[in-house]
């Protein structure tokens, strides 16, 4: 009696979490990243590679201040204390060595201060070793196409016109799909890029994912979500002459969502071909 309770609400869940996830692309999900009017920042990371990215792009900033700051005070100085009038008889020093080092020196500083967690981002974004599942983005002209390999899902991932964008439901022009990415979130994601054309780039600033996608060619990173909630991106890479049209939609979801999501399509996916053979039989 027990099991036979235990299956029932065990349907009942899985059931309630397919419903949610089926009326998920139709609704308005959190943006927790998004960009804003007047933005001066970098959009909010939703990834532990974007939160990288945004501290060294913060680290970046400060070092370029100090410099520029340190440049214009010598500027200021020469303008103002070596003009002809404060100084009419000019210094005929043509060398100075301790200066000479360290205006070598310093910037060489400067460059290993900056390389090193440089390369230690671009390690840490280059792939997982600890991948969790796999997604293949497939870049065309012009629309995306996706594979989850370990779910034998499939599908093509097409923009949406203008005469379909309702901007009251929180849709954005030039940024919504017919079919949305859907993802679990604290998942170690392998990312696969390939396409069948030309050039694309598969790019969502929220995560700090962009890398091109090359006919004939596999390029490899991985992603990390921290946070629910729909993001959005487009093709970074010249494409043709519809590359604005390109745009990417992801819903982050649980991962009690996300497998809901995963029988939900293969379920879908089943029921054509189902249909078909028993039409051939």
């Amino acid at each position: 009696m027990t099991d036979k309770i235990l299956g029932f609400l065990s349907i009942v869940s899985s059931t309630f979490l397919s419903w949610a996830v089926m009326a998920q692309e139709g609704t308005q999900m959190p943006t927790p990243s998004f960009p804003k009017e007047w933005q001066l920042n970098l959009q909010t990371p939703a990834s532990p590679m974007a939160q990288m990215m945004y501290d060294f792009h913060t680290e970046l900033l400060w070092i370029v201040t100090i410099i520029t700051l340190f440049v214009l005070a010598l500027l200021l100085i020469c303008i103002f204390r070596f003009n002809e009038k404060a100084n009419p008889v000019p210094s005929k020093t043509t060398h100075n060595s301790v200066l000479e080092v360290v205006w070598t020196v310093l910037p060489i500083v400067i460059l290993v201060v900056i390389a090193i967690p440089s390369y230690r981002l671009l390690f840490f974004a280059d792939r997982t070793t600890e991948a969790e599942m796999t997604m293949k983005i497939i870049g065309n002209q012009w629309f995306w196409s996706y594979e989850y390999p370990d779910q034998e899902i499939s599908f093509d991932s097409i923009p949406r016109p203008d005469n379909e964008i309702d901007t009251a439901k929180g849709e954005h022009r030039l940024l919504e799909v017919d079919k949305h990415v859907v993802l679990p979130v604290g998942t170690n994601i392998r990312l696969l890029f390939t396409a069948t054309d030309v050039l694309h780039a598969w790019t969502i600033p929220a995560f700090g994912v962009k890398l091109d996608n090359v006919p004939g060619r596999i390029n490899e990173t991985w992603v990390r979500i921290d946070k629910e909630g729909r993001y959005y991106g487009q093709c970074s890479e010249l494409c043709g002459v519809n590359h604005s049209f390109m745009p990417i939609v992801v819903d982050a979801v649980s991962k009690e969502k996300f497998q809901a999501w995963v029988s939900k399509e293969k379920q879908a996916a089943e029921g054509p071909a189902t249909a078909k053979l028993a039409s051939a039989q």
